[in-house]
């Protein structure tokens, strides 16, 4: 199910352009265009939820191949081993800018605790 108007439908749909760094039955991982980090890749679930408020156990099979992707691409960046963050913002205080549930990506630097 896609949402009219949603930027990350429209990417997952194709009607908008991203560069692609994974792409599954269930998720689309792209390269953010306002990276915070070397790494800094978006993992999409195809599906429209508008964020982790708004999961249910039926989702459970989608936030698997988020998180199994998650752990794919840390491989596959080389920044499995000095570590990564995978965070996901919920509402307008958290920093959510796009209605559509999205986990970021983080590495190749360190980071620091507590964020923002």
């Amino acid at each position: 199910m896609t949402e009219p108007g949603c930027l990350f439908c429209r990417i997952v749909a194709g009607e908008l352009p991203a560069t692609k760094v994974h792409e599954d039955d269930l998720v689309l991982a792209i390269r953010d265009i306002n990276p915070v980090a070397p790494t800094h890749i978006l993992l999409l679930p195809k599906s429209h939820v508008a964020s982790v408020a708004d999961l249910t156990s039926a989702d459970a099979e989608v936030l698997g191949a988020l998180f199994a992707a998650a752990a794919a691409l840390a491989r596959s960046e080389d920044i499995e081993e000095r570590g990564y963050r995978v965070v996901t913002n919920v509402g307008r205080d958290a920093g959510q800018s796009v209605d559509h549930l999205h986990f970021h990506l983080l590495g190749g630097r360190p980071m620091s605790w507590p964020p923002g």
